[in-house]
């Protein structure tokens, strides 16, 4: 009499992805020549759903200046960080990018089981993380979170016009377009010029402006 063996089948789920908290994260101003790169981290809340999000940079200023708020009020959690201008000088600013991202995902307030990151790099983090080329128009935490950067970095750099004004800082926003090459020209950089940056040090001896309280 032969035995007949019985086999169990089982549903196996991979412990390095299952079901859990998602966070998008993006960054603003790595390619600027002054001021600090900042990054955000988002997890959206599914029932409440946020419409228009996209990437930051396809939207006016006003239409992201509406979402940041609406993200603030509706996502689970979100968090905002930065690397200063001497991070950046210290350990350049792929490094410093990936600091901010690194920060803003440890800032929030609940912990997620899975970072989605914009591009083809990521932080170091103790969650699975993913990068995705393009996720800042395909994913929509993403796009929460590279609107929560940009407007925010748009913000410092509207405070710096006021320090500054010589520089246009709040129509360039620190980047290298003529206006601002030709003022460094002129005046030379301010603290938060990133000094490692060729243009700035090809283009002016490092100044630096006494601090106006």
């Amino acid at each position: 009499m032969r035995l007949k063996k019985s086999f169990k089948t089982e549903q196996i789920t991979l412990t390095w992805d299952g079901p859990g908290l998602m966070a998008g994260v993006d960054e603003a101003g790595r390619g600027p020549l002054a001021g600090p790169v900042v990054a955000a981290a988002v997890i959206l809340d599914a029932d409440n759903p946020i419409k228009g999000l996209d990437d930051s940079k396809k939207l006016t200023a006003a239409r992201r200046e509406n979402l940041f708020d609406e993200i603030r009020a509706k996502a689970l959690c979100c968090s905002i960080a930065e690397a200063s201008v001497e991070e950046i000088d210290q350990i350049n600013i792929l490094q410093a990018t990936l600091l901010a991202m690194r920060r803003a995902v440890l800032g929030l307030r609940l912990k997620p089981h899975k970072v989605l990151v914009d591009g083809n790099r990521l932080p170091v983090l103790d969650v699975l993380a993913e990068a995705i080329v393009r996720g800042d128009s395909l994913v929509p935490a993403i796009s929460a979170a590279s609107i929560l950067a940009k407007v925010h970095r748009d913000r410092w750099c509207a405070q710096l016009d006021q320090k500054y004004p010589q520089y246009g800082f709040a129509a360039h926003k620190g980047y290298g377009t003529a206006q601002h090459l030709a003022a460094l020209r002129q005046f030379g950089a301010c603290p938060e010029h990133r000094k490692t940056f060729r243009p700035v040090s090809d283009l002016a001896g490092i100044v630096k402006f006494l601090d106006v309280a």
